[in-house]
């Protein structure tokens, strides 16, 4: 009973490229978000070390901030990559 309540139809497509191309961008957006978290943790990261005066924490926040932009526009630098 309560699969069919809950049931949810497939908005599948006929081309199997099409479906490809779903699930590709569906990942991308979630590495996206994930980039953006990590990104704005940097950000608070490197706030919090300017305020202790703590230069490891200053560091490990700018390197965090670098990694989030990198996995934030991955899709776009894989696009520059393979042309």
């Amino acid at each position: 009973m309560v699969m069919m309540v809950t049931a949810v139809p497939a908005l599948a497509a006929d081309d199997p490229l099409t479906v490809v191309n779903n699930l590709s961008e569906f990942i991308f957006s979630l590495i996206r978000a994930i980039g953006l978290i990590l990104l704005g943790f940097g950000i608070l990261q490197v706030g919090l070390s300017l305020k202790s005066h703590d230069p490891s924490q200053r560091a490990n926040g700018m390197l965090t901030v670098a990694g989030g932009i990198v996995i934030t526009f991955t899709k776009e630098i894989l696009n520059l990559i393979t042309g």
